[in-house]
């Protein structure tokens, strides 16, 4: 379609417009990631996630600079708040990047996570895809920084970055069993404040205690404001993807994205074709009313159903 050999010639309209429909989930949006999908493959997806107030914002915001420094066509997905009166994005982040509005070398796609849990949006993948087979080098995903429940990113990232912040103390021991185990990376940022050599130390006891691994995260101590430690930190992100590549799990990475990604569209269309095929109908709102009674519990009515609609072959 003429939309998609614009977007995929540069025109950056037009990519707004794929991009939006691709968000909206319609007909014509699925249409454009059917015709995209063999271009991709090429992107470096980068995920940084964190606490909010680490300065997540004002990391990317540094690295997609220091990547534009080195040659690289970057794309920037920060996942915003929703507003609680539109539901869009609140777009604090696109205003805390502001000094990168004009450079042709780089994309800014903000989005409103809206109801969705774990940092990002429900079609932050998809959004992915899209900036992928256009032709983006790497990727940049800023999740929504709401806390250890945030890991929805290692889906989508092949490399993922946590950052904290001097001053968060033994929440680093509260937060061992959420971020801190998706890390590809650890970043000490604010790393000028006192309290940062105590965060690494910290980090590297909790490092020490785990089980062994061939590529132990590295701790790199960043200050985002002035560029302190970014190119250190790109070294060892570049260093990441690369021993993806040579150890062969860049392929078995991609692959469990793939095999996700199919089964979230299968249980995407199942329960579509299960809410159509009920809507309206009286047995389900008679098993409903039994379930609601106590005369029948939820999971025999609900392999009644399955039994029903879906009987095996």
């Amino acid at each position: 379609m003429e939309l998609v050999g614009r977007a995929l010639a540069g025109d950056r309209r037009a990519l707004g417009q794929v991009l939006r429909r691709v968000e909206d989930r319609t007909p014509e949006g699925r249409a454009v990631l059917r015709a995209l999908y063999p271009q991709t493959g090429q992107a470096h997806v980068v995920g940084i996630t964190g606490a909010p107030g680490s300065g997540k914002s004002t990391l990317v915001n540094a690295l997609a600079l220091g990547l534009r420094r080195r040659g690289k066509r970057v794309a920037i997905v920060p996942v915003d708040p929703s507003s609680p009166l539109s539901g869009g994005a609140v777009l604090g982040d696109r205003i805390r990047m502001q000094d990168l509005s004009g450079d042709p070398g780089v994309f800014i796609k903000s989005m409103a996570a809206r109801e969705a849990l774990g940092g990002l949006a429900e079609t932050t993948g998809d959004v992915i895809t899209v900036l992928d087979a256009v032709g983006h080098d790497v990727i940049l995903v800023e999740t929504v920084g709401v806390g250890q429940a945030e890991v929805d990113i290692v889906r989508e990232a092949h490399t993922t970055i946590v950052v904290l912040v001097p001053g968060l103390g033994d929440d680093i021991q509260a937060m061992k069993a959420g971020l801190l185990e998706i890390a590809d990376i650890f970043v000490v940022n604010k790393a000028d404040r006192e309290g940062a050599d105590s965060v690494a130390r910290q980090l590297s006891a909790m490092l020490s205690l785990g089980a062994p691994i061939d590529r132990p995260p590295p701790i790199v101590r960043t200050v985002a404001t002035t560029g302190e430690g970014v190119d250190q930190l790109l070294d060892e992100v570049e260093a990441h993807f690369a021993y993806l590549a040579a150890s062969s799990q860049l392929h078995r990475l991609n692959r469990r994205k793939a095999e996700r990604r199919v089964l979230e569209l299968v249980r995407a269309g199942l329960l579509s074709r299960i809410s159509r095929a009920l809507g309206g109908s009286g047995e389900f709102e008679a098993l409903v009313d039994q379930v609601a009674d106590r005369k029948l519990d939820p999971y025999s009515a609900a392999d009644r159903l399955i039994t029903e609609l879906l009987p095996s072959r």
